[in-house]
């Protein structure tokens, strides 16, 4: 492929963003179809269930799109899902050519759908834009190859690294636009998780507000089913989801409480564990998870070296302290040579809080 074709794929990948938080546990997937230089339709999977982008640009094409190149930002899938084949439809258009940035590593496509359209007589280009198309779908690869979500973790924190005083109070460290950036971040999410001592410290109902594309699941790590039933997770479980994992040696009568109140309890053999849950959170085909404190469930996915995204809200104030509380305790790691790299950073001023967010390179 020309370096004069690269915008068109740029411009597919903008489309494929379009349907963040709307199709998954499917991937992100923009399509431009390119007819004599001239843009002749576009689209993207715009949610889950749905036409795939393939089809959205098709349709805007018709005519034009014979003899067209289709630039897409994953290879086209060849089987029948939720949806009829965007193999058969792409050869049925009378698409001359498919550029496809990256192979879809889903089994039942994989490189069939690439050969299914080779022997339809259409030729296929893949691995353009390729390193971009693989960040932009990095939730779902990682779901595809690990069985895991994708680890999201998100803090609010001031200039010198404290969530909240000596004393305890953290409210409120971030400035309302910081807030309102993290309601939109729980919108896209299939979960959010805190554990037991934020539940109990904040009594938080974890909800985005106002409702975005999803409505994440509210986890909880609570070995002892500690989780008062008067708290705004128990008491909204009816209408909103909410999983507390505990141990299999909490308190059955807690653990009665709890279900009694719309609940579901996950009780895991032994203590808790950060594998153990994401394995469970996979098998549910989450794709985007998001850890929102407080330090020492922090601390545990860091140990387990289980987070793959940072979002820090950074206000740009001190409180100082040797007992303040920082954002990830646990047991930390011994070497600056071994800490966790993230790259990829993107720094955005928040009327006035610094907001970070970067992603650790694929490690699956």
């Amino acid at each position: 492929m020309g370096d004069n074709e690269i915008p068109w794929m740029r411009r597919a990948l903008e489309l494929a963003a379009h349907g963040r938080g709307h199709v998954e546990p499917n991937p992100l997937v923009g399509a431009v179809i390119v007819r004599d230089g001239v843009v002749v339709g576009e689209g993207w999977h715009q949610r889950f269930g749905e036409a795939h982008a393939e089809i959205h640009a098709l349709t805007q094409a018709g005519a034009a799109a014979r003899g067209a190149t289709l630039f897409v930002t994953l290879e086209p899938c060849c089987h029948q899902g939720k949806t009829p084949p965007c193999t058969d439809a792409i050869v049925a258009a009378g698409i001359a050519r498919v550029v496809a940035a990256m192979r879809d590593p889903y089994p039942q496509v994989a490189g069939v759908g690439a050969e299914r359209l080779r022997a339809a007589g259409i030729p296929v280009d893949l691995g353009s834009c390729e390193t971009e198309a693989r960040r932009l779908n990095a939730p779902y690869l990682k779901l595809i190859h690990t069985g895991l979500p994708f680890v999201h973790a998100k803090w609010a924190m001031t200039l010198d690294g404290k969530i909240a005083s000596r004393a305890g109070d953290s409210k409120w460290i971030s400035n309302e636009s910081s807030r309102r950036r993290t309601h939109q971040l729980r919108g896209r999410m299939d979960a959010v998780i805190v554990g037991i001592g934020t539940a109990l410290a904040d009594d938080p109902l974890l909800t985005a507000r106002p409702a975005g594309p999803r409505t994440p699941c509210r986890v909880l790590f609570d070995s002892q089913a500690r989780l008062p039933l008067t708290s705004k997770l128990a008491t909204t479980a009816r209408q909103t989801p909410m999983l507390i994992v505990a141990a299999e040696q909490a308190p059955a009568e807690r653990i009665a409480g709890l279900r009694a109140t719309g609940c579901e309890v996950l009780a895991l053999p032994g203590r808790p564990d950060v594998l153990g849950l994401l394995r469970e959170l996979g098998r549910r085909r989450f794709t985007n998870v998001l850890l929102e404190g407080g330090s020492a469930l922090l601390g545990s996915f860091l140990d387990a070296a289980a987070i793959d995204a940072v979002h820090a809200f950074i206000a740009l104030k001190l409180l100082g302290g040797n007992h303040a509380m920082s954002p990830i305790a646990g047991h930390g790691i011994e070497r600056i040579a071994d800490a966790l790299p993230f790259a990829h950073w993107q720094v955005h001023d928040l009327d006035g809080d610094a907001y970070i967010a970067g992603e650790r390179e694929p490690h699956w």
